[in-house]
């Protein structure tokens, strides 16, 4: 069959449940990144000096929303948003150790959580089941002092101790709102993410947004970098005019194609990563990409769309992008040319690049390197077709690192060695691309799964992670396994597929893919705090955000009374902010 190389499980991660936001607060995820995105424009043109009183924050808003035709309700969180971007600079330039990241108890899960309280707020018990742990260990160990806690009192105590110069806090629209005046009226930066419901339990919250703000640094001089307009900056590289220059005028009707396959819709993540790697080289420099960055960034999506083309065949799969492959199309021999026409096209665009030769070198060897192993990835999954059998998830995850981790790797490493990179940054990036790879394909598994075909067409039952779990899982139960067991040798009929698809809601199949995508993703951002290069760290942590972009009124009265008979305690005693849990 083929040898497991060991491949190392990322310690699990929560996973929030997924409920609906607030009704003033826009509903999915692209928007509220959509919002920001506006609003960081917005600011940018206006460029209001803070602090901002509430009136200022209140037209700015309504002008906002005016300019944008935004619904009116989200006016208070357009506020937030942008009183935040507002003070970014100014919190980008305080030392971490001089910050406070202020967490409600909300977060927690509260029928399971066991942590206790005391005058300052939560003491957390580090359990894992909520997001708390994660946020208060990262932000403590950049120099955070954290709170769990919510309320006025608590606010003001803390900045009055001198210690503090800038807040982070998380909360619900409406104790953000009450905090507003206390906050202003000290002048101190505060940048503020709302909570997505306020019903005080099981809260969620856009974890990605809250990972960025407590990273930001003054020496990251890509923070302020408009990812979505890099991107579809990246997206005009493969318009008809840009990949003739690139490639030259089609001297046969085999170019023809290939050109026309290459300009197909995509997400165009490989060629974007590439960008993103030279980019964070690049700081604050307007200095528009260079001829030799398309090159390299085309040259990987020659890359990765060959890949489809062959994977297509050898998949037997029928549709691509909601239309006939290409091989459906033209048939099997002029795909398998047009896939190897596409290759040497990536390899001439490389070698065409004006670089020095040991750079010139470390692109060819790090392309090649990643062809091989994708190939090897692959490879073992045609094996495993031949003489299917039951796989673990360690075999499972080793496939997805194979197949799907070169591709992210080769695209960083590319941008990064144009923009000057030395081998410990590029060593760094093949342990990043490893993790976000992995979890990258667990996201198509779980996508598949919501497929109509998935689990219902033997044939298309390929090496996946929630079969892999559930095999595992049933381990205790003998008559399950083997029903499991028929599907992996592709066995089974149809009545069985639909029984082994219920069984993975019985035994909560998705709910641990989802933990492990978590984990992995979570491991690719732990890997970065190696990163010597803050605007290389800062950015790449964003692109993860961007790969996988997916609330009771007044203050809370548990939390306001505790907070309120204890703030003369807190206030007298700054020494507390100097503790452990500080």
């Amino acid at each position: 069959m083929f040898k497991l190389n060991v491949i190392e499980l990322p310690r699990a991660v929560p996973v929030q449940k997924q409920r609906k936001p607030k009704e003033n607060i826009p509903q999915t995820l692209s928007e509220r990144e959509r919002m920001r995105v506006e609003v960081a424009r917005f600011v940018a043109e206006r460029n209001p000096v803070p602090p901002l009183d509430q009136s200022e924050l209140r037209g700015l808003a309504d002008d906002f929303m005016a300019q944008h035709a935004w619904p009116e309700i989200y006016a208070d969180y357009a506020g937030v948003i942008i009183n935040g971007e507002v003070w970014k600079d100014t919190l980008a330039s305080v030392p971490f150790n001089r910050r406070l990241l202020l967490l409600p108890k909300c977060l927690r899960i509260e029928d399971k959580c066991p942590a206790p309280f005391d005058e300052f707020g939560l003491l957390c018990k580090q359990c894992g089941l909520c997001s708390i742990q994660d946020l208060q260990e990262e932000a403590e160990r950049l120099g955070y002092a954290v709170l769990v806690a919510e309320g006025s009192a608590l606010v003001m105590a803390i900045i009055e101790t001198g210690k503090i110069e800038a807040i982070v806090g998380v909360s619900c629209l409406s104790v953000l709102e009450k905090a507003f005046p206390y906050v202003e009226s000290a002048a101190i930066p505060g940048l503020a993410i709302p909570l997505l419901q306020d019903d005080c339990k099981d809260v969620t919250v856009d974890l990605e947004w809250i990972w960025e703000v407590i990273h930001l640094h003054s020496d990251d001089r890509t923070y302020r970098l408009d990812l979505d307009a890099l991107r579809t900056d990246v997206q005009s590289w493969f318009n008809e005019p840009t990949i003739t220059q690139m490639l030259g005028d089609p001297i046969s009707q085999a170019d023809t194609i290939a050109r026309d396959w290459l300009s197909k819709d995509g997400k165009r993540w490989r060629p974007f990563l590439a960008a993103c790697a030279w980019k964070a080289f690049q700081g604050e420099s307007q200095t528009p990409p260079p001829e030799d960055l398309k090159r390299l960034a085309i040259a990987v999506e020659c890359f990765h769309k060959a890949s489809l083309i062959h994977d297509d065949i050898e998949d037997d799969d029928a549709l691509r992008y909601g239309e006939a492959t290409l091989h459906e199309q033209c048939g099997v021999p002029m795909a398998l040319n047009i896939g190897d026409l596409l290759i040497g096209e990536g390899y001439r665009l490389i070698g065409e690049c004006d670089l020095p030769p040991d750079r010139l070198r470390a692109v060819l060897r790090s392309a090649a390197q990643g062809h091989r192993m994708l190939s090897i990835g692959q490879g073992e999954e045609l094996s495993w077709m031949r003489s299917p059998r039951p796989l673990s998830q360690l075999e499972v995850l080793d496939i997805f690192r194979r197949k799907t981790s070169p591709a992210f790797e080769v695209a960083l490493q590319l941008g990064a060695i144009l923009g000057g990179a030395d081998d410990d940054v590029l060593d760094l990036l093949t342990r990043y691309s490893d993790s976000l790879g992995v979890a990258y394909q667990i996201r198509d598994d779980l996508e598949d799964f919501d497929s109509e075909h998935y689990l219902t067409d033997l044939q298309r039952i390929r090496p996946n992670l929630p079969l892999a779990l559930l095999y595992e899982r049933t381990i205790a139960k003998p008559e399950q396994r083997k029903l499991v067991e028929r599907v992996w040798n592709r066995e089974s009929s149809r009545e069985e597929l639909q029984a082994v698809r219920a069984m993975m809601d019985e035994f909560g199949i998705l709910e641990r893919c989802q933990v492990l995508q978590e984990s992995f993703k979570e491991q690719s951002l732990r890997i970065l705090a190696e990163l010597t290069s803050p605007s290389l760290k800062g950015l790449l942590r964003r692109v993860v955000g961007k790969i996988f972009s997916l609330e009771v009124k007044g203050w809370c009265g548990e939390s306001e009374t505790r907070n309120g008979s204890s703030s003369e305690t807190r206030a007298t005693d700054p020494r507390q902010l100097d503790s452990p849990r500080g």
